[in-house]
């Protein structure tokens, strides 16, 4: 029976999630080994269905095993810069190889998409502009990304079908260029507004020394982290930067903070080894991957003495409405601690509180936002910050207590529950005679 209902809670949470991203532009940006995997087909399997079912998948190979076994086979010299991330210098001799090998790359994901009956198309989506000479050297055909031709990759996209964005761009005139998969990625990901952007690999993850960070965050069994804001995939860069180990995960991380920068709200990083593992992160809560989520909860801080008007001012109507419990200024004083404001320039316009309850389960209470800044979604953002309060908490669950916001809450993925299912403190506390519903949400 627990199986089943586990089952059938997967099941929600998938409808859930699918409904929030339905039409998304999606851009997958995929190493090299990955094709040389066993789970390759089966990735591209979950790709295919992604598109069928009307998410925007948009694909940027990465071919340089490819390319550099390509030039060695044809015995064309080929050198890196010593920077950070190594970049290939290109020569004249070089670049038809190279055209050559990144195409075939390409084509193994349109050959494996056709199987599954999705249409793809191969194109010149990436006008580029040569690096010209750097500290001296001349790095011949290996170029940036210039522009990303949007207009046309939604043409494609609104075609049901799927853009491959081979590491080749184009000059205005013709002249071909060799542009990193990693560039090509960011550009696309930020040119299109890309809801995420999925980094695929084919390695362990990330194996980073987290004790730099000040808040530790929730770390899988195989001591990969969950999810980090930006913040904190920069200080674990700074704080790993000279260590031989995880050079691969790092340059992903770097990877992804840009894209974060760039205006990306999520960035996934997977091992596609794992079966799945695409549509574990997408579907799921807990995903399969490292997550970076820009940090939409900046403005969100904790209570200060000085706060107590604001919140009261905010509550009054909705405690007047019977929305929310009435509580005094003493009662609220008295729990500061579980409380958070949302400021703007200044004034709090938003406030909601989490009670720890015991048994790994806590309430999400005294919601209230001011009515003028109703379309900023401050409600939302106030939930989603003590949710994730609650999981640095290392609490399992999260609910509420309503009568009349029971459709905004499963909006946001609380599911309905029984009053028997809240710890044993609060079951005392219920108010039999306000009679409030039960929603939480797993964690």
């Amino acid at each position: 029976m627990n199986e089943a209902l586990s089952q059938v809670d997967l099941i929600r949470e998938a409808f859930h999630y699918r409904s929030r991203f339905d039409g998304s532009i999606m851009v997958f940006k995929i190493d090299f080994p990955v094709t040389e995997d066993p789970g390759f087909p089966y990735l591209m399997k979950d790709l295919a269905l992604l598109a069928q079912t009307g998410f925007k998948v948009v694909i940027v190979p990465g071919a340089k095993e490819w390319i550099d076994a390509e030039l060695k086979r044809y015995d064309i010299a080929s050198s890196y810069t010593e920077a950070i991330d190594k970049m290939r210098i290109t020569t004249a001799q070089a670049i038809p190889f190279v055209e050559m090998a990144a195409f075939n790359v390409a084509t193994r994901f349109m050959t494996l998409l056709s199987a599954s009956r999705v249409e793809a198309l191969i194109g010149n989506f990436v006008r580029a502009r040569g690096l010209g000479v750097r500290d001296g050297v001349d790095m011949g055909h290996t170029g940036t990304v210039d522009k990303i031709y949007t207009d046309s990759i939604m043409r494609v996209l609104n075609l049901g079908m799927v853009p491959i964005l081979p590491c080749i761009g184009w000059s205005p005139t013709g002249r071909p260029y060799n542009v990193p998969s990693d560039e090509i990625a960011l550009a696309a990901s930020a040119a299109l507004r890309a809801e995420k952007l999925f980094i695929v690999s084919t390695h362990d993850g990330l194996r980073a020394d987290i004790s730099s960070l000040p808040e530790k965050p929730e770390i899988r069994a195989n001591g990969t982290p969950v999810r980090l804001t930006p913040q904190e995939a920069e200080t674990l860069i700074a704080a790993n930067a000279g260590s031989d180990a995880g050079k691969q995960a790092l340059r992903e991380l770097r990877l992804a903070l840009r894209a974060s920068r760039a205006g990306v709200e999520r960035v996934h990083i997977i091992d596609c080894r794992e079966d799945g593992a695409v549509l574990k992160e997408l579907f799921s809560n807990l995903g399969a991957g490292i997550m970076i989520y820009a940090d939409e909860y900046e403005s969100i801080r904790s209570f200060k003495n000085e706060d107590l008007p604001d919140i009261l001012r905010l509550m009054e109507p909705l405690m007047q409405q019977g929305i929310l419990v009435r509580r005094s200024a003493e009662q609220i004083q008295e729990k500061k601690d579980d409380f958070a404001v949302f400021e703007i320039d200044g004034s709090i316009h938003a406030c909601g509180a989490l009670h720890d309850w015991g048994e790994s389960q806590g309430e999400i209470a005294a919601v209230a936002t001011d009515p003028l800044y109703a379309d900023l979604g401050l409600g939302r953002r106030i939930v989603g910050y003590l949710v994730e309060k609650a999981r640095k908490c290392r609490m399992r669950r999260v609910f509420v207590l309503t009568t009349r916001t029971q459709d905004w809450f499963e909006a946001l993925g609380f599911l309905e529950a029984p009053v028997e299912s809240l710890p044993a403190l609060k079951r005392k506390a219920y108010d039999q005679n306000r009679n409030s519903k039960v929603f939480s949400l797993e964690l």
